[in-house]
């Protein structure tokens, strides 16, 4: 699934309002977004102040429920609910499982699994956001891999936790890297909201 810096304010109003959110709670998230505005500070100097239309607060213990009610928007509309097809698990065909952003579509055929895909692809444009393709990953069950990354954790055949210690240990130390880097850039986001609390918008991975 896209990234939960791309949920369109507008749209999001619209889609709670259709999943049953009252009017007023609405209203009271949207208080919450109206008029917040950043800025950029490098070592260049500081950019004008922008208006922020997409994304949720991050940080703030709102946003995976907002990004929950976008997500789960896409699927009803991708009509995924309705379908018969499926993995069938005690007498229910189950088609797709999600933790946040991350999304795994079930099939039984290639056919099955690319009208997914295609369904969820439609929907998903319909509300400004676009499928990652890059991290988009197809697995066969008859097929055997020596490893993979499942909820951000390398998986291996033998067992051996020493390849995921490993990569944890070079990803750290590249982010740590970056930050050195920005560290002496001195590159960092400021941000301002119409109540004087600040949000931090991450612009991607580190």
């Amino acid at each position: 699934m896209p990234k939960s810096l791309n949920v369109d304010h507008k749209k999001l109003w619209k889609i709670l309002k259709e999943m049953g959110v009252s009017d007023h709670l609405t209203c009271l998230l949207r208080n919450l977004y109206v008029g917040q505005e950043a800025t950029v500070r490098t070592g260049h100097g500081t950019t004008d102040w922008f208006q922020i239309g997409k994304g949720v607060c991050q940080g703030c213990i709102l946003s995976p429920c907002l990004f929950n009610l976008y997500a789960e928007y896409i699927m009803r509309n991708a009509g995924l609910e309705e379908v018969q097809a499926g993995i069938k698990v005690v007498r229910r065909n189950i088609n797709n499982l999600r933790y946040a952003d991350d999304t795994t579509f079930m099939a039984e055929s290639e056919e099955e699994l690319k009208s997914f895909l295609m369904k969820v692809k439609e929907e998903s444009e319909k509300v400004g956001l676009e499928l990652n393709i890059q991290k988009t990953k197809i697995m066969a069950s008859g097929e055997t891999v020596t490893d993979f990354i499942f909820l951000g954790s390398k998986i291996t055949a033998d067992g051996d936790c020493s390849h995921e210690i490993k990569r944890c240990l070079l990803l750290g130390r590249k982010v740590m890297t970056n930050l050195e880097r920005i560290k002496k850039q001195r590159h960092y986001f400021a941000n301002k909201s119409p109540s004087g609390q600040g949000y931090g918008f991450s612009s991607g991975h580190v």
